[in-house]
C-alpha cells in the first residue's frame, strides 16, 4: 500500500494535467497524414526525422496563453487543487528555460518566454499546488534517450541519464519554487539503481516532492493507474487516475470525441469514493488556448465541484455498497454519507444501509430535508429522503446524510 503521508494529496481529489508542446502545432497531422493514436506521440509514430521535428520550434508562438487566467480558472471555476504541466515530454522539448539543452521554449522559439515560470507565479498567487511532468527515460530528440517500439540497443542511456535527465530535473527543482510532485512517465528500461538515483536526487533538493507511480520499478510515492483506467473497487493507499476529456492528451484538431460533463462528473465521483485523485487533462492549441468544447465541459463539472466541495475534498474511501443504483454515487467522511444525485428522482431510496440518521440536508444550500429509517417488506434496512418538489426534475446535486455511526453501514444482500 502506497502512503504519501501528505495530507494535501489525500485531500485534493481533483487536479489539472496540461499536455502541451511542439506536437500541438502538428495537431494530429503530418504532411497530410492523420494519426489515429494520441497526438503527442506523432513524432514517434510517424518516424518524423529529428531535424524536421526540431524546426517546429520556429513556429511555436503561443501568444494566446495567459498563465494567470489559466490558473485562476482552474481553481475558481473548475475546482482543481493542483496543476501538472509537461515540462518535457518524450519529444525532448523543454517548456521552460533550460540551461542543459537549448531545445526549449525560451531559446528555440519566437515566443521566448518561460511557460513553467509563468505558471509557477500564477500558482503561487492563487494558492494552487504546482507539479511538472518529466519524461525521464524516453527522449526522442536525444540520441541516447529511449524510444518506444524502436531499437535502443545502440543507445548509451546512462549518458543521456547523466547529461540531460538528472541535470534538467535538478534545475527544475531548484528554480521553480515548491514542487508538489514530479510526474515521471514511461520508465521503460530504467534500472532499479537508476531509479533510486533519481529518487535520491529529487528528495535531496525537495524532500516533500512526491514522485508518480511511473517513476520506475514500482518505486514511486503513490500508485498511478493506467490512462483512463479506474479501479473497480476501493483501493487502499494513495493513488491517482490520469485521464482525458476526449481521446488524446496533446491537442488534436480532429479529436472532437468530448466526454459529456455528466460522464466526467460520474467518473470523478467514482474515483473519489474509491479513495483516489482524478488528474484530468487539457491539451492547449499551439496558440495556448484550451479548446472551447473542453472548457464548456470543465466549467459544467466545476460548477458541481465548487458547489459541493464538502462532499468531494478531504473525503475518504467507502466500503462496497451492495447495489448499483443508476444515477447515484456515494462519497463520505466521518459521520456523513454524501449521496450524489445524478439523475432526476422524487425521493432517495437506499436499501441495505443500516445507519441511524441524525439529519439530512442539501449540500449546496444547507436546506434541511425530511428522512425516515424503516424496514422493507422483506425486512431489509432502508433509508428514504424526501426531495423538495423543485428538485424532482433536476439532476447533479448532493444530499448529505448525517449518521449516528462514524462509518456507513452497508449491509449484504440476504438470500
Amino acid at each position: 500500500m502506497k502512503d504519501t503521508k501528505q495530507q494535501w494529496f489525500k485531500d485534493a481529489k481533483y487536479g489539472l494535467f496540461i499536455h502541451w508542446g511542439l506536437y500541438s502545432i502538428l495537431a494530429g497531422e503530418y504532411k497530410g497524414r492523420k494519426t489515429d493514436r494520441i497526438a503527442e506521440w506523432i513524432e514517434n509514430d510517424f518516424d518524423i526525422p529529428v531535424e524536421d521535428y526540431e524546426k517546429l520550434a520556429e513556429q511555436f508562438n503561443p501568444t494566446g496563453f495567459d498563465a494567470d487566467a489559466f490558473v485562476k480558472r482552474a481553481k475558481e471555476q473548475w475546482g482543481m487543487k493542483y496543476i501538472v504541466l509537461t515540462a518535457k515530454h518524450h519529444e525532448g522539448f523543454a517548456m521552460y528555460d533550460s540551461k542543459v539543452s537549448d531545445f526549449n521554449v525560451v531559446k528555440a522559439t519566437p515566443y521566448g518566454r518561460d511557460i513553467l515560470k509563468e505558471l509557477q507565479l500564477a500558482c503561487e498567487k492563487y494558492d494552487v499546488k504546482m507539479g511538472f511532468y518529466y519524461s525521464q527515460a524516453q527522449d526522442w530528440d536525444d540520441p541516447n534517450g529511449y524510444m518506444h517500439r524502436k531499437d535502443n540497443s545502440q543507445r548509451d542511456f546512462q549518458k543521456y541519464f547523466d547529461e540531460k535527465c538528472k541535470p534538467q530535473v535538478k534545475e527544475l527543482l531548484e528554480n521553480y519554487g515548491d514542487i508538489c510532485l514530479i510526474w515521471f512517465d514511461t520508465p521503460m528500461g530504467i534500472t532499479v539503481a537508476q531509479t533510486q538515483e533519481l529518487i535520491d536526487l529529487v528528495k535531496s533538493i525537495q524532500p516533500d516532492c512526491l514522485l508518480s507511480g511511473r517513476t520506475g520499478n514500482h518505486m514511486g510515492d503513490y500508485m498511478t493507474t493506467g490512462d483512463n483506467y479506474i479501479p473497480r473497487l476501493p483501493y487502499e493507499g494513495d493513488w491517482e487516475v490520469p485521464a482525458t476529456v476526449n481521446d488524446t492528451w496533446g491537442f488534436n484538431k480532429f479529436d472532437t470525441n468530448w466526454k459529456s460533463a455528466d460522464h466526467i462528473l460520474s467518473l470523478l465521483l467514482k474515483i473519489v469514493s474509491r479513495g483516489g485523485n482524478y488528474l484530468l487533462n487539457v491539451g492547449p492549441t499551439a496558440d495556448g488556448i484550451v479548446p472551447e468544447k473542453c472548457v464548456e465541459v470543465l466549467n459544467e463539472v466545476g460548477k458541481y465541484v465548487t458547489e459541493n466541495g464538502e462532499a468531494i475534498y478531504g473525503t475518504r474511501p467507502l466500503g462496497v455498497y451492495a447495489y448499483e443504483i443508476p444515477g447515484i454515487e456515494f462519497t463520505g467522511r466521518e459521520h456523513k454519507l454524501y449521496v450524489h444525485v445524478l439523475s432526476p428522482r422524487i425521493r432517495i431510496e437506499l436499501m441495505n444501509v443500516g445507519n441511524r440518521l441524525t439529519g439530512a440536508y442539501l449540500v449546496s444550500s444547507g436546506q434541511k430535508l425530511e428522512y425516515r429509517f424503516m424496514k422493507s417488506c422483506e425486512g431489509d434496512s432502508m433509508i428514504e429522503v424526501e426531495l423538495p418538489e423543485e428538485l424532482h426534475n433536476q439532476k447533479n446535486y448532493c444530499v448529505c446524510l448525517e449518521l449516528e455511526e462514524e462509518e456507513p453501514i452497508f449491509e449484504s444482500i440476504k438470500g
